[in-house]
């Protein structure tokens, strides 16, 4: 007998309710046991279940990330992923799972973009639906986040975006409003981002208006973690839970005060927890209250998903002369040159969606399953790729004191092993000023190399003299904490066998009582990196260059490790990292080298390819979980004929994207702001609009071992008021392969105010070689509407219609021209 959450509703006495509105602690709601009301637990995230501890906790299966998955233009695998992403969550003892990510990649410097799927609202729609069919078909709740438009983050806890209402509707909100009509998802999360002016978290239009008003929707709304702007506000808008707790906003004496103040009624409170409540049981938190320990479960049927995910999500994008694939018999007894990353496993990006994984296969490991002892690897690094100097070790002293008084410490920490330390959580550390000092003896002489940073102010001494001095505090503590904070390196001269005295003093950010640093406010942190300069300026691309001249093959592994490609900060440039465009100028070098270059690029985002004339081939391999080196491997050695294809444009130069120059934004007195001056334009219907030579690799694009075409393409409308089509499919090649077809929709006539065409509908097909299939693609008129401010309606004018077939946005093949009658034709979507 399933539980009335109404008559629990009516048992809960007004702080008991009141209770239910945030969060226990980190990860579980507040239970009201009295009651028979059970906490759930929640986990992070979109491309695997972590569990509760944020580094080194249970492990879990790391799936490919979402840029990758959508590369597979195939939502039905994406109903598999979410069936297993329910499992994993069910494994760490939690109900409810904190993804899909659905923002747009407005911009290539976007520093999530990976955590999300596409450029294109419909196909993140499409993917995101199937994704929470798939949690919610095992009784998880999948969360829709973070709602909306959350596209970069810079100062992503107070940015306001200025977004047209057109704008917002038809690219940013869109993939929501998709999921929500085919998917019901049963809860979504808030972006931290201010909308024209207010908070996501207390924004009556995106959610008291457009979710739960035109959609219908009547799920749970929950923050993101810090994310709670206010008391009566975010109450009264839509929010239900606040996340983590303990409540900084939802204390019972401030719900019961502005309910006295008459700013809140009780009739809000008891909306907010009856939908606390749906959702608990929705997950089966009453049937069955128990909130197990966390455990970890490596099962073989998703080991093959991840891989098979992958392999359908890597990217061919160049394939000169047919260099790939690398098959076993061709290249037996030959050599092979690993260079650059092929040993680094980059599975995923960085911040809530990294996890502890079962296992990372790294390309090194990969080639080596594949190929066996048949061919003869070699390796070099070739490029310096870190981002933060390493901590420098040994024998530390931590001492924490209370604020202005450095007499007696509160609390003493012996043996701590690195210069490096977060105060997470650790309420022993809490508004307290630390100390970490050492006896440093260095092995080497000369200018060595430091690096320093902090949440909050943070000094640096060496005997005494101050080498370092942060005066303010990080503008994102979560940033920092995932490793992404930029750190400027300097010199210090030092003398072998002597002995220097090294002292880190470190404050909290803001004062105290303050809410500076949202769920991290008065937990203090720092980090100091070092670094032997014969280490630091080493050079490594001449013993690459060396290997790669030995070699039959060059394959040169690039790439951005987590603290480069991470939540909490944007990309810090266009090109790979690390200084001096150092794996750039290791791919020139290696080309120079020797002509059967090949790269392999694991990025969430499109990066400059200043080199891409010089190599013979490219993979774009995205972050491509824990079978990353397997997949790549599959596909390298023709075991899998690639079908991945780009869910993004890919721009030559940064200056050519849409959102060039307004990105980040602008300050005036400590506020940013940035303009989507862009609008409607963004991605492919940014780039069809100017010359396609600024496009490197266009929106759907991906090569393929064998060769496709569409033809015969056919459009009618039946009685319902749907159009029909169909198209051809042929496999020309030599082997057994998959294409997509996409299909446009766009006024004959263009119109400055209107995309030329917009992605309608698509089909992943997979043929045997030689083969062709009839391929019947359905949309509606909605399926390429457009809202109009004016009348404050989606509408289809009248007018001839082209409906272009292609295999890319750039690569239209088949066009027929459709006549749209009666008007102007106004849409109830």
């Amino acid at each position: 007998m399933d539980t009335n959450t109404e008559d629990i509703l009516n048992t809960l006495t007004l702080e008991e309710k009141v209770s239910l509105l945030a969060g226990k602690d980190f990860w579980e709601t507040v239970p009201v046991k009295a009651k028979g009301v059970p906490a759930i637990k929640t986990s992070d995230g979109p491309n695997g279940a972590r569990g509760e501890t944020f580094s080194g906790g249970k492990r879990a299966a790391c799936f490919p990330a979402s840029c990758c998955s959508a590369s597979t233009w195939n939502p039905e695998l994406l109903r598999q992923v979410g069936h297993a992403l329910a499992e994993e969550t069910q494994t760490k003892g939690a109900r409810v799972l904190l993804g899909p990510t659905m923002c747009n990649h407005r911009h290539p410097l976007g520093g999530r973009n990976f955590e999300s799927f596409s450029e294109d609202p419909l196909l993140t729609g499409k993917l995101a639906a199937q994704y929470v069919i798939g949690v919610q078909e095992k009784g998880v709740a999948g969360t829709c986040k973070h709602y909306a438009a959350n596209e970069q983050e810079t100062d992503r806890l107070t940015v306001d975006e200025i977004i047209s209402e057109r704008a917002l509707r038809e690219i940013y909100l869109k993939p929501f409003e998709i999921a929500v009509k085919e998917a019901n998802p049963w809860a979504f999360m808030t972006a931290y981002n201010q909308i024209n002016g207010t908070h996501a978290d207390s924004n009556k239009f995106i959610l008291e208006k457009v979710l739960r008003g035109e959609w219908g929707w009547k799920g749970l709304v929950m923050s993101d973690w810090g994310g709670t702007n206010s008391t009566a506000d975010a109450l009264n808008t839509g929010l239900d839970l606040e996340m983590p707790g303990p409540t900084r906003h939802r204390s019972y004496k401030a719900v019961k005060q502005a309910i006295k103040n008459g700013e809140l009624t009780e009739e809000t409170i008891n909306d907010r927890a009856r939908n606390v409540l749906e959702l608990i049981r929705k997950v089966g938190g009453f049937r069955n209250p128990e909130i197990p320990p966390e455990r970890s479960e490596d099962r073989p049927e998703h080991r093959k998903l991840i891989r098979d995910v992958a392999g359908q999500g890597l990217v061919l994008l160049k394939n000169d002369t047919d260099v790939l694939p690398l098959k076993k018999d061709q290249v037996k007894g030959k050599k092979i040159a690993l260079l650059g990353l092929a040993k680094e496993a980059l599975i995923h990006g960085g911040g809530s969606a990294s996890l502890h994984s079962h296992y990372r296969i790294s390309p090194w490991e990969g080639m080596h399953n594949t190929y066996g002892d048949d061919v003869e690897f070699k390796f070099a690094k070739g490029a310096h790729t870190y981002r933060l100097l390493p901590p420098l070790k040994g024998n530390w002293t931590l001492k924490a004191f209370d604020r202005g008084s450095h007499d007696k410490p509160s609390l003493t920490v012996e043996h701590q092993k690195e210069a490096a330390f977060t105060g997470l959580f650790n309420e022993a550390v809490k508004w307290k000023d630390l100390e970490l000092t050492t006896t440093f003896v260095p092995t080497e002489t000369g200018e060595h190399y430091i690096a320093c940073s902090g949440i909050g102010p943070t000094v640096v001494k060496i005997n005494d003299k101050v080498v370092f001095e942060q005066k303010g505090s990080t503008n994102d503590s979560m940033g920092f904490l995932f490793g992404g904070n930029p750190e400027i390196e300097f010199t210090y001269s030092f003398t072998k066998d002597a002995s220097y005295s090294i002292k880190i003093e470190s404050q909290p950010p803001g004062k105290e009582g303050s809410d500076f640093g949202g769920i991290l406010s008065g937990m203090p942190g720092f980090r100091m990196g070092f670094m032997y300069a014969k280490e630091h300026d080493e050079d490594l691309t001449s013993a690459a260059v060396d290997v790669a001249k030995e070699c039959d093959y060059a394959i040169v592994f690039t790439g951005h490790t987590p603290v480069w490609e991470t939540e909490g900060q944007d990309q810090a440039s266009f090109h790979l990292p690390n200084k001096d465009h150092c794996q750039d100028k290791l791919i020139e070098a290696v080309a120079a080298a020797n002509s059967k270059t090949i790269v392999v690029n694991s990025t969430g985002v499109a990066v400059a390819m200043d080199w891409l004339p010089k190599v013979s081939a490219v993979v774009q391999a995205w972050f491509s979980g824990q079978e990353a080196g397997n997949a790549i491997a599959d596909v390298l050695s023709g075991a899998v004929n690639p079908s991945g294809r780009l869910p993004l444009s890919w721009p030559k130069r940064l200056e050519d994207s849409p959102a060039h120059g307004n990105f980040p934004g602008e300050k005036e007195d400590g506020q940013l702001t940035v303009k989507y001056s862009e609008g409607v334009f963004v991605g492919y219907r940014h780039y069809d609009r100017i010359s396609q030579d600024k496009v490197l690799f266009p929106f759907g694009f991906g090569l393929s071992y064998t060769t496709f075409n569409l033809k015969d393409a056919k459009a009618t409308q039946d009685s319902s008021g749907r159009f029909i089509t169909e198209v051809t499919v042929s496999n020309t090649g030599k082997q057994a392969g998959a294409t997509v077809t996409q299909l446009y929709v766009g006024r004959t006539k263009q119109s400055a105010e209107h995309p030329i065409k917009t992605l309608a509908a698509f089909k992943k097909v997979f043929l045997e070689a030689g083969k062709e299939e009839r391929v019947m693609l359905s949309i509606d008129l909605k399926d390429f509407a457009y809202f109009d401010q004016g009348s404050n309606r989606w509408k289809v004018d009248r007018g001839r219609y082209n409906f272009s077939f292609g295999q890319s946005a750039q690569n239209i093949e088949s066009v027929v021209e459709v006549e749209i009658e009666g008007g102007s034709r106004e849409l109830k979507l």
